[in-house]
């Protein structure tokens, strides 16, 4: 990648290669371990994590290293720079507590959502999620609304690389499929997922704008299925859901709303 682009660091690249290499599934590896995942050689491997604990992001017992809560300033960093963080905590809180079902805030990573902010529900749900989690945008509310805002050529570009596979007997692995769905969260201002994430679990989510009408962010509401009929959902969760989007859409400062 870097050594045909002439301001790129070499080294740095590949040690974020090594960061992101851990994970829930490797929370632990040992040199020849880091160096397969992150398709270095095991001496560059070596000396990456050697740096990193001498730098104080990653730990070792003198086989095997781990990472320190000291990486978490790259996230904490990352949320606190967002225009819309603090602002949309206490907006998602009072949905959360009127609805009594969980409320989160997710961005775009690739193919991926990641989790920016959460507010659980009082009561338990069978899904555990938290800031940083990451899912399938394809199958998720949140996810068909970040991607509906894409480009067509950026939507073509990534549609081009995923994998959309059957996570539940309800989730759409057709691409064309999926992009009428899309036209349609565009069309309609929401998108409403059923179960094709996770059975038993429905949601509805609205995007978050900032200056100049650009998606930045999805707001969602997550309930259990057996307690939520759909049509529960879309008429009562759903209009409460986009009123919180755009209040948190205002806050940023963005006025040309729906």
């Amino acid at each position: 990648m870097s050594r045909s682009d002439p301001d790129v660091i070499d080294s740095v690249e590949k040690a974020f290669r090594v960061l992101e290499s851990f994970s829930a599934e490797r929370p632990q590896m040992s040199v020849t371990e880091a160096a397969e995942a992150a398709g270095l050689s095991r001496a560059t491997a070596r000396r990456i994590l050697l740096t990193f604990q001498r730098l104080g992001f990653a730990e070792t017992d003198g086989r095997r290293f781990a990472l320190t809560p000291r990486v978490l300033r790259f996230g904490f960093g990352y949320l606190s720079a967002l225009p819309y963080w603090e602002t949309a905590q206490s907006r998602m809180r009072a949905l959360a507590d009127e609805l009594r079902e969980s409320c989160s805030m997710a961005t775009l990573d690739g193919a991926e959502i990641v989790y920016v902010a959460r507010v659980p529900a009082a009561r338990s749900m069978s899904i555990t999620l938290s800031i940083g989690s990451r899912l399938p945008a394809y199958a998720t509310s949140m996810g068909r609304v970040l991607l509906a805002a894409l480009s067509p050529r950026e939507l073509d570009a990534l549609l081009a690389d995923a994998r959309l596979e059957p996570l539940t007997r309800n989730t759409i692995t057709d691409p064309d499929e999926l992009r009428q769905e899309l036209d349609r969260v565009r069309e309609q201002g929401f998108a409403v997922v059923d179960g094709e994430r996770e059975e038993g679990v429905r949601s509805a989510a609205a995007p978050v704008r900032g200056r100049g009408g650009r998606v930045l962010a999805a707001v969602n509401v997550s309930a259990n299925a057996a307690r939520v009929p759909l049509e529960e959902l879309r008429q009562m969760c759903v209009p409460r859901v986009v009123e919180t989007a755009d209040a948190i859409t205002a806050d940023i400062g963005y006025t040309g709303l729906h």
